[in-house]
């Protein structure tokens, strides 16, 4: 009779590995958690600006995101969630406009009715669309010039490509553009006339505080504060070194990135780490902002002037209630770019004052002085490009290293890097894990 694997590490308290773990407890399995950093949660953990505490990055659930709503549900918190519509802006030509309907959407400036047409027959044409394979071997240009045309291209896809992907955006394909329309038209497809974006009060602090509590109650064994810096195979079964001492596992699974994998397994082999090392990621600078009052009652606002240091103006405060937030405004300005971008090295206070340039310009009302709290959080790798060819071009999920597996965001291959998305790959990796006893697993 074959043996069945009890032993289980998962590495990384991201949302990836707190699933996994949650999984695997519920399956009978003995489970450690590790976790580098002083908290868990990975993109989606709390952090303390001014006297508030809320999420490090921006999150919104969608009434669609059945995977998101699945685990919240399990850990107690939907019933409490909270759900709204919310509004959205549109800057260009310094001009700051609504663009939150239909007739708003026609009015908006810097396009004719012919470009803005087909840019909503595009957005029509890609929500159809079922095969995301053929996509991902077509240049996003070539299928958005196809179906927008260029000047549609140039005024409106260019600038919002290059906001979120930089110069990589010319090596990703049509299924990234895929991707975003599919889950903001999720709604639509199940009978709903608009999408509604709903939080959990008190945010993902108070997801990730209840996931901790949950996991506990199943007997997993969280460990924070606690790097890993090996992991070996040569005694038969892994081995996980920490500072605090050596572990035996039936099974580890890492949630970190590529590179993080790469360090934390010397026994990897050189096909291996190129099939690692090929991944790229896109990381990102996203200042978070107290002001005293509201910029506009955007959500989000979509940015295409290229003087703007930042890719989008989200306003969390237009959608959460402002109790949450003491009566104050919670502003993102994220900058998405690569690790050897020089805005990484810029200083808070440097940033802070590029910023307030950049908001005056755009909201003739704001002042400096609203500023209550400003902080920058800093992460290189955030999601993978999505390439041309991209499902084929994936790191191994079972490594050579026995009992070790790595599952990550890197293998989000037909969607945009979102929780939902990312508890989509936990989802399905948990279960082909536990049919193949972490000996193989399938994601499609």
């Amino acid at each position: 009779m074959a043996s069945v694997s009890n032993k289980w590490a998962v590495v990384g308290g991201g949302m990836m590995g707190l699933t996994l773990a949650w999984r695997l407890a519920n399956a009978g399995k003995s489970v450690h958690l590790f976790e580098a950093s002083d908290a868990l949660g990975g993109l989606a953990s709390p952090w303390q600006l001014g006297d508030l505490t809320w999420d490090r990055h921006y999150h919104v659930t969608l009434l669609s995101d059945l995977n998101t709503r699945r685990i919240v549900g399990e850990l107690g918190l939907e019933a409490g969630m909270n759900w709204v519509t919310t509004k959205t802006g549109f800057a260009a030509n310094g001009k700051l406009v609504s663009m939150s309907n239909a007739i708003e959407y026609l009015m908006l400036p810097g396009m004719n009715y012919v470009d803005k047409a087909r840019i909503a027959a595009t957005i029509i044409i890609g929500s159809k669309v079922q095969n995301w394979r053929e996509l991902e071997q077509i240049p996003v240009k070539d299928w958005l010039v196809r179906y927008s045309g260029n000047a549609a291209f140039e005024k409106l896809w260019r600038p919002l490509l290059e906001a979120k992907l930089g110069d990589l955006w010319k090596e990703s394909s049509a299924a990234f553009i895929w991707a975003t329309i599919q889950r903001l038209y999720a709604a639509r497809r199940t009978g709903l006339k608009r999408e509604m974006f709903g939080y959990v009060p008190g945010g993902y602090a108070r997801i990730v505080e209840r996931f901790a509590e949950c996991l506990k109650d199943k007997g997993v064994t969280v460990s924070t504060s606690t790097p890993v810096e090996s992991i070996s195979g040569r005694s038969g079964s892994p081995v996980v070194q920490t500072a605090k001492g050596t572990l035996e596992f039936d099974r580890v699974i890492l949630t970190t990135t590529p590179r993080q994998v790469q360090r934390m397994c010397p026994e990897l082999t050189e096909s291996e780490r190129s099939a690692f090392s090929n991944v790229k990621y896109q990381g990102v600078v996203c200042a978070s902002m107290l002001l005293e009052k509201p910029l506009a009652d955007y959500y989000l606002t979509y940015l295409t002037d290229d003087w703007v240091p930042f890719t989008a103006v989200v306003e969390m405060s237009a959608f959460v209630d402002k109790a949450e937030f003491g009566g104050r405004s919670l502003v993102y300005l994220p900058k998405y770019a690569l690790q050897d971008d020089p805005v990484f090295a810029i200083s808070d206070a440097e940033l802070q004052r590029t910023y307030e340039s950049a908001l005056a310009r755009l909201y003739p009302s704001f002042s400096s002085n609203r500023v209550l709290a400003f902080q920058v959080s800093r992460v290189k790798e955030v999601f993978p490009v999505p390439r041309l060819g991209y499902s084929s071009q994936l790191p191994p999920i079972v490594t050579s290293i026995p009992g070790v597996l790595a599952i990550s965001s890197a293998h989000i291959v037909n969607g945009t890097l979102n929780v939902n998305d990312t508890l989509a790959v936990a989802e399905r990796a948990a279960k082909s894990l536990l049919i193949n006893d972490g000996k193989r697993v399938f994601l499609d």
